[in-house]
């Protein structure tokens, strides 16, 4: 009879390492697969940048931006958390979010990384309701480059 469950060597969403019977050294498979736990579960940024700080702290986590560079080279986009004298990356799934403690904010994958920009208050004006139209239209726009309503 054949087995029922069947294991790929990682998990699909996050490549979480999976251990094989009999495995050599099963540590090592074990400690990066909570490693990439810790990165993502509740997941804060310092913030955004092209290359590593010189002096990290361990679980000091980035997002790296475009056209990184050093040790961060072709993660353009992921995460990168320090994690026992290391780097380790996570690429981002749709629907993940982070908070970018730099900027006091929420960031949001979807198909890129995506945050509300700032909406302009109504001044001025004759007409009060084209001021409360225009304002409501900014906001609308905010929450669609942030993801978080879709893009009609």
């Amino acid at each position: 009879m054949a087995d029922p469950i069947s294991f790929t060597s990682a998990s699909p969403r996050f490549g979480l390492p999976f251990l094989f019977p009999g495995q050599a050294q099963k540590e090592f498979f074990v400690n990066e697969a909570h490693a990439l736990a810790d990165l993502l579960l509740h997941p804060a940024i310092e913030g955004e940048a092209g290359t590593p700080p010189a002096n990290p702290a361990d679980g000091e986590c980035w997002l790296v931006a475009a056209g990184a560079s050093d040790g961060w080279a072709g993660h353009d986009g992921e995460l990168a958390c320090h994690q026992a004298g290391n780097w380790i990356f996570a690429t981002p799934r749709n629907g993940m979010t982070v908070l970018d403690q730099a900027a006091g904010q929420l960031r949001r994958y979807a198909d890129g990384w995506h945050m509300a920009s700032t909406v302009a208050e109504p001044s001025g004006g004759s007409v009060v309701d084209t001021e409360a139209r225009a304002a409501i239209t900014g906001l609308i726009a905010a929450l669609v480059a942030a993801a978080i309503l879709p893009d009609t």
